[in-house]
């Protein structure tokens, strides 16, 4: 197949590449519109009984969670007449706004102590809108209240906040940060290219394949936006794996390529030779990094599925670009690949160099270099034990952000989370008036719960409301509902608000974990087996991006829970805690990209030992052939995550630190000295398989 489709590239290089071209900017000119319909939300799970109790308030009772938290600082008793006069003008002003549905606040409720703050100097205005949490109309809505509300009016300081304020500065900040990290990772990619490639023309082609790769997969995303809810999220990830799975799959074709035309093959052989062994690499590299990534759509938070719907877009755009892009333009510019010379030493790579020397180095003393990596992944997983987990809110943003300190003054100085209260609903409640009653009473008992309301009946249903002390998205609120969950309830009650919204989304993804754990390790199994032909390599290969995956999750709690490092990563605010969906994202890109550098390294060794060379000689052949690409690959990959390490977003920025950390110890520690070494030890049963599975394996 590879070496069909290489002739087919050669014959048809023209129009390959015009096609290609076309293909790029079409792509690119409708991928473009995708900013505009993404969200910052994503974190419910739609099979919950929260949400259930959200879509009854929404769909039954027209009502929903304030899009605008409004905080009115009066610097004096908020119930004096001239506040009060103020106060209701200025809910009167805002009434009157075009995006307002409604408003209640602490006058116009009846001076409700619920909305008071605990020095009595401040209170609540809470605006409702027509959009959706966390979507486009609400941080509109948001975004225009925090620009013309946020500060003092008539003597009144006023704090915006809510999930609409919120939303529209995670957004804002995003967007930003992308431009940023672009505008420093994308140089500094290039200058890195062309010192690992040594010449202008063949640095240019990372570049070429991680671009189209990108739009491409903008171009899928907005269509995939006419379906479905997709995160601003996904777009670091589309641009982080875009550029990088573009570098390795370059890095792996234009290497080959320029090594069989130094070895004297003609552009068409060199071509075919190229796709015949590279290209399948990349081919199968590719799929085990979307099979990989494909998991993240099991889960049932929108938000992962995001990642999930532009992790499989970029890495097949990825793959597309490499294998029909790719070779009709080094068609094209054949021998000229080489121009515009910067270092000639990595034009003709050395067939005995140092990599080769370092293999033979670790394999003359194995067990010692795997003693000693073990020690350095330990201790680099040793701060595991202090890890916690939680889920995003404004506390991703720097303290200084206006929608960050407004939720923070609300924590600080109002005794609940008036404005996102727990919503519990009893179905066919009426009638049991002294069970409800009971069961009211107990909830008031809750640890962290601050104060329950009357039940309220609506037809045969009743509605009871309540306000936690804690913010909504932490481990404490968790704990809090499942506390509410356990209590002895009428028959068909449900708990809902946005801490059950939390714990439901966390308790989602624990359940949907096994699953999407299995998925991984038995693709990833077979696929490496059916690869390489065989059964030790793939457990090895699991096994081993455990560990390192474990080393980089104590880091990140090193730094992300701990607080160490924050000179380097730059300021954030501490939460104790890691977003689970970062964690779980991090976890999958890695273990994918991980998969893409054992695959790159195996292929090279398994080509050299079925040319004849023994298990020690075609390791070191393999790793001086392979390593060097592993090892530029892995760094200009860091270079392209660590760049979201300047982002003001805390989950954005660690993100970029986990994935930037794994890369490196992945094509250091594990690719440089656990492989070799293990390959020693193992010697010729790394290369074992049942005969009757034999059949199944490709041959290289």
């Amino acid at each position: 197949m590879f070496e069909k489709l290489g002739h087919l590239m050669y014959r048809r290089r023209k129009a390959a590449v015009a096609l290609f071209v076309i293909g790029i900017l079409a792509a690119g000119g409708v991928g473009s519109m995708v900013f505009n319909r993404l969200d910052a939300g994503g974190y419910s799970n739609p099979k919950s009984d929260s949400y259930k109790v959200y879509n009854y308030l929404h769909d039954t009772l027209k009502e929903s969670d304030p899009t605008v938290v409004l905080v009115v600082d009066a610097g004096k008793d908020v119930s004096d007449p001239v506040i009060t006069q103020k106060a209701l003008a200025l809910e009167a002003r805002i009434a009157k706004e075009s995006s307002v549905t409604r408003t209640v606040s602490y006058w116009s409720a009846g001076n409700t102590p619920a909305f008071k703050s605990s020095d009595g100097k401040a209170a609540y205005i809470l605006i409702y809108g027509k959009g959706e949490a966390f979507s486009p109309a609400s941080q509109d809505m948001g975004a225009y209240f925090q620009k013309n509300y946020d500060g003092t009016i008539d003597g009144l300081r006023i704090y915006a906040g809510g999930v609409g304020v919120v939303g529209n500065a995670i957004t804002e900040k995003i967007s930003k940060d992308l431009s940023i990290s672009e505008a420093i990772s994308i140089p500094l990619t290039f200058i890195l290219l062309a010192f690992v490639f040594g010449a202008m023309v063949a640095s240019a082609m990372p570049l070429v394949v991680g671009v189209a790769a990108i739009l491409g997969a903008f171009f899928i995303l907005y269509l995939i936006t006419l379906f479905t809810d997709v995160s601003i999220y996904a777009l670091n990830l589309t641009t982080g794996m875009g550029l990088g799975l573009g570098i390795d799959y370059a890095l792996l074709m234009v290497n080959r390529f320029r090594e069989e035309l130094h070895h004297g093959k003609d552009i068409e052989n060199a071509i075919i030779t190229t796709l015949k062994t590279a290209g399948k690499t990349v081919f199968y590299s590719g799929l085990t990094v979307f099979v990989t990534l494909l998991s993240l759509t099991f889960f049932p938070l929108g938000f992962l599925k995001s990642f999930g719907y532009a992790g499989v877009s970029v890495v097949a755009l990825a793959v597309f670009g490499a294998l029909f892009g790719l070779p009709p333009i080094l068609a094209l510019v054949g021998h000229k690949v080489d121009k515009g010379v910067i270092r000639k030493s990595a034009i003709t790579p050395k067939e005995d160099g140092r990599w080769a020397h370092t293999a033979r180095y670790v394999m003359k003393r194995p067990v010692a270099v795997v003693l000693l990596a073990l020690i350095i992944l330990g201790v680099f997983a040793a701060p595991l034990k202090n890890i916690a987990f939680s889920q995003g809110d404004s506390r991703m943003l720097p303290e200084s952000n206006p929608a960050a300190v407004a939720t923070a003054v609300q924590a600080a100085r109002f005794p609940g989370q008036t404005g996102n209260p727990i919503e519990i609903l009893i179905l066919d409640g009426v009638g049991k008036d002294s069970e409800v009653a009971a069961y009211s009473a107990q909830v008031a008992k809750v640890s962290g719960v601050v104060a329950v309301t009357p039940p309220q009946m609506y037809g045969k249903d009743i509605r009871i409301v309540a306000y936690e002390s804690m913010l909504p998205r932490t481990p404490e609120a968790q704990k809090m509902i499942h506390d509410i969950r356990d209590i002895k309830s009428p028959a068909n009650t449900l708990v809902g608000g946005v801490a059950a919204d939390y714990t439901d989304s966390q308790d989602g993804i624990a359940h949907t974990l096994p699953w999407a754990l299995g998925w991984i390790a038995i693709s990833v199994l077979v696929l490496i087996f059916i690869f390489t032909g065989s059964i030790i390599l793939p457990i090895k290969a699991v096994l081993l991006n455990i560990l390192s995956l474990g080393a980089t999750m104590g880091a990140l709690t090193w730094v992300f829970i701990d607080g160490h490092l924050q000179w380097l990563v730059g300021s954030f605010t501490l939460t104790g805690t890691l977003d689970t969906s970062i964690v779980i994202l991090i976890s999958v890109v890695v273990f994918g990209l991980s998969m893409d550098y054992e695959l790159f390294l195996l292929s090279r060794i398994r080509e050299e030992h079925m040319a004849g060379k023994s298990n020690i000689e075609s390791v070191a052949t393999g790793l001086q052939r392979s390593a060097r690409i592993i090892t530029a690959a892995a760094l200009l990959l860091a270079v392209v995550f660590a760049a979201f390490i300047t982002s003001g977003v805390t989950s954005i920025k660690s993100m970029g630190f986990g994935v930037a950390l794994a890369v490196i110890l992945d094509a250091t520690i594990v690719r440089g000295l656990l492989v070799p070494a293990l390959m020693r030890l193992f010697g010729e049963r790394n290369w074992w398989a049942p005969k009757a599975m034999q059949r199944f394996t490709i041959t290289h």
